[in-house]
């Protein structure tokens, strides 16, 4: 591709390619990126136009034969992996999908992919929450240079389609604030010490129903909670989410007996996250109790719920949501969807 020249987007690359073909590429294959890799491979299969061309980890690569839909292997891949410019070159990607943890070590891994694909004109779908927080304006930036889209569904709320509200469903009714639950693991916690189990108790169940990750100290402390109200508030108000400060208040041993006391009061104690408009750049994370009515109060296991306080419109609420790897995948295959099937006619 030479100096200057931008990558096709999904629709235009179909019509240069005269075949309707969107080439995606998938960074990680974890328990989120084998998810989707079915996902996308069953859409395929129903003519989706969709296509899995490479899958990427950090020891290898995956290139999908020409032509055919043939799914990846079980890693390991050969390797070491091309640098992720060529294999976009290679297959004409028109999504790029991060499948990659949230961690400070993947983040730099992370931030580089999102800019490379954008700048060349590949959309990106992303999982990952951690060059999102660091790198929001340098991604908007290389988004625009590119003329890319990025869309982060997963990294907000997983199935919950919170992200959608946050960047075009309130957008003009004048949305004032952000109050959630976003974090399923921290809400079953609460409500199993609140019938009387231990943290230890609370954790290992919702390890076995594949709720809580191996290390939940990101759940536990808020950081996860107020990560993803940092990143809704990025895309309501225009925060530069690099900048927001936060204040969170841990579920520890301890917690249970404040648990239990509300629920002797017929409330029931939640990890609320919240922001304002008016408190520019800051969001807290509250253990507070939550009465009948309140639609923190009403989340049961893992779900997830956000409600956009909007004065005059009226306070708009989203809940539920399945938090689990295939509830992150599907949320991901969705904003691929989104971003590569953009129509601009009729209902679509």
């Amino acid at each position: 591709m030479s100096e200057g020249e931008r990558r096709p987007t999904a629709r235009e690359g179909a019509a240069v390619a005269g075949r309707a073909v969107i080439p995606v590429v998938l960074s990680g294959f974890g328990r989120v990126g084998r998810a989707y890799a079915d996902r996308l491979a069953q859409a395929s299969r129903e003519g989706s136009g969709l296509r899995l061309a490479a899958v990427r980890t950090g020891s290898g690569e995956w290139l999908a034969p020409s032509g055919t839909d043939a799914p990846p292997p079980s890693p390991p891949f050969t390797g070491p992996p091309a640098g992720l410019a060529a294999t976009l070159a290679l297959t004409r990607a028109a999504v790029l999908v991060q499948a990659l943890p949230s961690t400070p070590r993947a983040r730099a891994t992370a931030t580089a992919e999102a800019v490379t694909a954008l700048r060349s004109g590949v959309h990106v779908v992303t999982a990952a929450k951690a060059h999102l927080l660091s790198g929001w304006r340098e991604l908007e930036e290389a988004a625009r240079e590119g003329g890319a889209l990025i869309r982060l569904s997963a990294a907000t709320g997983a199935a919950l389609p919170a992200g959608d509200l946050a960047r075009s469903g309130v957008r003009g009714l004048g949305c004032r604030s952000v109050r959630a639950c976003p974090n399923g693991t921290s809400t079953f916690v609460l409500d199993v010490m609140a019938r009387g189990g231990t943290l230890a108790e609370a954790l290992a169940e919702a390890r076995r129903l594949g709720i809580a990750e191996g290390d939940p100290s990101a759940d536990l402390s808020g950081r996860d909670a107020a990560t993803k109200v940092v990143l809704l508030a990025a895309l309501l108000w225009g925060w530069d989410a690099a900048a927001v400060r936060w204040r969170t208040e841990p579920i520890e041993e301890s917690t249970a007996v404040a648990a239990c006391a509300a629920a002797g009061r017929g409330r029931r104690l939640r990890a609320v996250a919240s922001a304002a408009a008016g408190v520019p750049h800051e969001v807290r994370v509250r253990l507070e109790e939550t009465p009948a009515g309140d639609p923190m109060h009403a989340l049961a296991g893992p779900e997830k719920a956000v409600v956009y306080g909007c004065p005059e419109a009226g306070d708009i609420t989203v809940s539920g949501g399945r938090s689990s790897p295939l509830g992150a995948a599907l949320a991901l295959f969705k904003d691929t969807l989104e971003v590569a099937e953009r129509r601009r006619y009729g209902f679509g």
